[in-house]
């Protein structure tokens, strides 16, 4: 049996933190510029772009479906 890799587990849970502070620090920017609404809702165009993410099983950041959860 296989043992546990922690370091892989923390780097990929460190990586997902500093994405989302980047994605966070974007869109905080984004409003400030005025290319977004303050109430978060954007245009269609740009619904379809999130809907294509999240749909997308192999995006990166996604987990793969095949593999254990464990």
């Amino acid at each position: 049996m296989a043992t546990p890799n922690y370091g892989f587990e923390k780097r990929q849970k460190e990586l997902a933190k500093k994405r989302k502070k980047e994605d966070k620090l974007k869109a905080k920017s984004d409003r400030k510029s005025g290319l977004l609404p303050e109430d978060g809702t954007g245009s269609d165009e740009a619904a379809d772009d999130l809907q294509q993410d999240l749909a997308d099983p192999l995006a990166p950041g996604a987990s793969d479906p095949s593999q254990p959860a464990g």
